[in-house]
């Protein structure tokens, strides 16, 4: 997007001042930026029949960076001014010593917009957000008499992005984001469980206080509460197990979209690093990275280098064919720029991150994959987990699973953990549902201490040989 349609920043410091200083910053380097960053949040959350959290942040500030080779000069500062600007110039340079490097084309334009540039910060007063909230607590509580506690949340955002190039270009990038979330815990008999959905994306807040909308999500986190009371401990042991669509997802997102960013690649740290053109799944697994949906929670316009995002196709048919790149590694790699180059903000250096992972469908309808399964495990929820990029072994825990027996789902199990790896996992992809879904919108992504949103997805998935941790029966 060029900036004669969107220029906040010149107000608080002169253009032409603000190139110089990154010019001088990047002189002789191989590449550099100046990110412009003003950020604006609103909070609003109800918990147990009462308002506990308002909170309202607003920020500004601008990173600056310098790059020769492997090494990257950053200063950043949440003052916008001259006097800052070209300290943080200075501390940049020294990245680069005494130069030699040849600067890299910027990034190419694109007239793209992927998402409005409302402002849903501003959409909706205060009052009638907490009224929604009320709202939705009354509205469960009045569903079934076993709920005990409500805890609902409205979260709205609005970032706005300039990120000026040396060579005297510019993008810049309006973002919107918005997420409800809903959390029930239901008593019977003296056990309580508990269930949650949510989701949301970049857009306004419309669309998700629509009543039929949190409704549906209000009905949903009901359910799978009230379905944990029932569970029973969970079996222990190596066996078979159908994921099902959507969210979980966040296991290819961790096991294997992590393990196929470029720096772990290019460092070879990645469990699969030097496997380009080989077989690394089963035969059917397609896996991409495309930031390029529209309104959806991990897409972006441009990423935070400037660089167009993109429908990039990481696995195709079982082979892996590409990495997440962002410019820095993409140029030590010899290969081009993904448009993966992100940042949590102003604060933080870019570097390779994903936007919406997900695996294409296949020809097996969701019942035929469960009832092809003698003993094993049906996962349709997801908690937290975790992975280790140098060999992919992954833990993850259920949070809404059932025992299949025979091909017939059985009781719902409580406390079961994945353990696997992501290498082998994918190797193991025995059937690939016909019924690929995104998730609601509810990612986020930690690495090396930064945080993105991101959206993932994948269809139901039939899986030889994972271990099952739990309680043995």
């Amino acid at each position: 997007m060029s900036t004669d349609t969107f220029r906040p920043f010149e107000t608080l410091i002169d253009r032409e001042t603000a190139f110089g200083q990154l010019r001088g910053a990047v002189d002789g380097a191989d590449d550099g930026e100046l990110f412009l960053e003003r950020r604006r949040s609103e909070v609003v959350a109800y918990d147990d029949g009462r308002l506990r959290t308002a909170s309202y942040d607003a920020s500004e500030g601008f990173g600056l960076r310098a790059v020769r080779g492997e090494v990257a000069g950053y200063a950043h500062s949440t003052e916008i001014t001259e006097g800052a600007l070209s300290r943080a110039s200075e501390t940049a340079r020294l990245a680069v010593g005494d130069g030699g490097g040849t600067l890299a084309l910027p990034p190419e334009g694109t007239n793209l917009k992927l998402y409005g540039d409302m402002d849903p910060v501003e959409e909706l007063a205060f009052a009638t957000r907490v009224d929604l909230l009320k709202e939705i607590d009354a509205y469960l509580r009045a569903a079934d008499k076993r709920v005990v506690q409500v805890t609902a949340s409205l979260a709205a955002s609005l970032q706005e992005v300039e990120i000026l190039r040396p060579e005297g270009h510019s993008v810049t990038d309006v973002r919107p984001m918005v997420r409800l979330n809903i959390s029930v815990i239901v008593e019977q008999d003296g056990r309580r469980e508990s269930g949650s959905a949510g989701g949301g994306g970049r857009h306004g807040l419309a669309p998700i206080v629509t009543p039929q909308h949190w409704k549906s999500v209000a009905d949903e986190a009901l359910r799978v509460a009230v379905v944990n009371l029932s569970a029973v401990p969970a079996p222990a042991g190596v066996m078979d197990i159908v994921l099902g669509p959507g969210w979980p997802g966040i296991l290819l997102h961790e096991a294997v979209g992590h393990g196929l960013e470029g720096d772990f690649n290019r460092k070879g740290t990645s469990a699969f690093a030097g496997l380009m053109g080989q077989q690394v799944a089963a035969k059917g697994v397609t896996v991409l990275d495309d930031g390029t949906i529209p309104d959806r929670r991990g897409s972006i316009t441009v990423d935070d280098e400037g660089t167009p995002s993109g429908k990039n196709t990481l696995i195709e048919d079982g082979i892996l064919v590409g990495y997440m790149q962002d410019r820095q590694n993409a140029r030590l790699m010899g290969v081009k720029p993904t448009g993966n180059g992100r940042r949590e903000s102003h604060a933080h250096i870019p570097m390779p991150r994903m936007t919406n992972t997900y695996m294409l469908g296949g020809d097996s309808t969701p019942a035929d994959l469960v009832s092809s399964m003698k003993d094993g495990i049906y996962a349709v929820g997801f908690g937290g987990g975790q992975v280790d990029i140098t060999n992919g072994k992954f833990v993850f825990s259920c949070t809404e699973a059932y025992r299949v027996t025979n091909g017939v789902v059985g009781a719902p199990i409580k406390g079961a953990t994945l353990i696997g790896d992501g290498a082998t996992a994918l190797q193991n992809i025995r059937g690939i549902g016909n019924d690929m879904q995104l998730d609601p919108g509810m990612g986020n992504c930690g690495k090396q201490g930064q945080w993105v949103p991101v959206g993932v997805g994948q269809p139901s998935l039939l899986i030889g040989g994972l271990t099952i941790g739990g309680s043995a029966v």
